[in-house]
This record gives C-alpha cells, sequence and structure tokens, in this order.
C-alpha cells in the first residue's frame, strides 16, 4: 500500500502552497519595491520549476531532449508575447 501512495505529489503540493504563502507573505510586509521583486521571481520559477518536474513529469521520459527544447521554446514564445505587447501598447512603438 505504501508504494501507491503518492508521497512526492504530496510533498510537492505542500511545497507549492509553502511557496505561494511566501510569494503573498510581500503584501502583508512592507517591503522595499527591489526586495518584493527578488521573492517573487524567486518563488516564481521555484514554483514553476516543481510544477514541470513534479506534476508535468518532464524527467520521467526517455526523450528528454524533446521536452525540454519545447518548455525553453514555449518560454521563449511568452516571453515574445509580452514583451511585445508592452512594446507596443505601453512603450509607443
Amino acid at each position: 500500500m505504501a508504494q501507491l501512495f503518492p508521497k512526492e505529489h504530496v510533498l510537492g503540493f505542500i511545497g507549492s502552497i509553502v511557496l505561494t504563502l511566501v510569494a503573498l507573505s510581500v503584501i502583508q510586509f512592507d517591503l522595499s519595491l527591489t526586495a518584493a521583486l527578488v521573492i517573487l521571481w524567486v518563488t516564481a520559477i521555484a514554483q514553476a520549476s516543481l510544477q514541470l518536474v513534479l506534476f508535468m513529469h518532464i524527467g520521467e521520459t526517455d526523450d528528454k531532449k524533446s521536452i525540454y527544447v519545447a518548455t525553453i521554446y514555449s518560454v521563449v514564445i511568452g516571453l515574445v508575447t509580452v514583451f511585445g505587447s508592452l512594446l507596443a501598447m505601453i512603450w509607443g512603438y
């Protein structure tokens, strides 16, 4: 029965909750803008990595290269979309 219990997934879920609470603590405490942004970026990257590894099973396949390439491609497309939108709508280009 112990083999059927998803211990890693439960620990990943608890880790996600803890990272979310740390990110929300930025609102509670009066932090400087730099400190708040550092905390938010670190927790966002940690939580995204945790989600990819534990819940999307990024490391459990034989063809890891294609999964990593697709993930990097998705991040690049997301960044181009966000910064392209900022460039066009806010910065006036």
